[in-house]
């Protein structure tokens, strides 16, 4: 890997939790992910972390307190950090999603 190009292809799939496979490179406080939701994934508690990302494939369902969203191919999606924009994926079968999302990290 250069300076200049991330080749997603050269990156193994990490599985952190059952519905995810992802491919992730980190520099200094940066990080792009490469996410695939499939229909198994399910969020059990509300996520508070801003998100900010490309639909790649698929239709990614993000259920708020007061709506759900439907990302689909091509959509960008901009999720503020916090408790009043609180949020879940919820998958539907046989959906599947993958997102290419762009994040800064705390380190430590």
């Amino acid at each position: 890997m250069n300076h200049f190009l991330i080749e997603f292809n050269n990156i193994k799939w990490e599985k952190p939790q059952k519905g995810i496979k992802q491919k992730s490179f980190t520099k200094a406080n940066k990080r792009i992910r490469l996410v695939r939701f499939t229909a198994d994934f399910e969020e059990a508690h509300w996520c508070t972390k801003g998100h900010v990302g490309f639909v790649t494939q698929g239709n990614l369902r993000v259920e708020f307190e007061d709506k759900t969203i439907i990302f689909s191919k091509g959509n960008a999606l901009w999720i503020s950090e916090g408790e009043d924009f609180k949020h879940k994926v919820k998958m539907q079968t046989p959906n599947t999603a993958e997102v290419i999302l762009f994040e800064e990290i705390t380190l430590s």
